[in-house]
């Protein structure tokens, strides 16, 4: 039985939004090149699921929690009959193995679902955040996690590399919202604090 999400993106494709930095590019190992691409077609498909199309709010956080459902799978009894019915086969096909070959943290992934769901939720009510500890710690689940999850492939788990890496991925991503508000106002999207 295929999943119920509403017709969003299913798939990776070539990369064709605009990015500030190469994905995957040939300064990686090339034994990290598939885990990185792996990584970047999940995160890039769960935002399109929330920002792109013109899918309603509940029909994003729906296909939001179809995707965590579909990722929680992942390394279970279950895998095999979520990648037979799940709606982005590209997607879960390509990470399944490079979850089980590098022992990748379902945690991290499923925090950057939980940003992309808040977005939702924020761009629907219109609210900006309320204090720069709320936006930092969307910070911590929108960003930081891309930082530790390259960290992991990298063997790197050392207390100093992960917070000076979540410094350089909330500034990144800070940087980021700054640069974009000319794409995210007008879509009622607020990285801004009332504080």
């Amino acid at each position: 039985m295929k999943s119920t999400a509403p017709t969003l993106p299913a798939s990776p494709a070539p990369v064709t939004h605009y990015e500030n930095f190469p994905v995957a590019s040939w300064l990686c190992p090339p034994r990290l090149r598939p885990p990185i691409a792996a990584l970047y077609h999940f995160a890039r498909t769960a935002d399109d699921l929330a920002d792109e199309g013109d899918a309603t709010p509940p029909e994003r956080l729906a296909a939001l929690a179809a995707y965590r459902a579909d990722l929680m799978a992942l390394g279970t009894e279950g895998e095999a009959s979520m990648l037979a019915r799940t709606a982005w086969p590209l997607v879960f096909a390509g990470l399944a193995p490079q979850v089980r070959a590098h022992q990748l943290p379902l945690a991290l992934m499923d925090d950057l679902l939980s940003a992309f769901a808040q977005d939702v939720h924020k761009t629907e009510s219109g609210t900006t955040y309320a204090d720069r500890a709320e936006l930092l710690d969307y910070c911590r689940r929108s960003a930081n996690p891309v930082g530790r999850l390259l960290l992991h492939l990298y063997g790197v788990d050392d207390a100093e590399s992960l917070a000076r890496s979540d410094a350089i991925c909330t500034a990144l991503q800070l940087i980021n919202f700054w640069q974009d508000f000319s794409v995210d106002l007008p879509r009622g999207r607020h990285y801004l604090t009332d504080a």
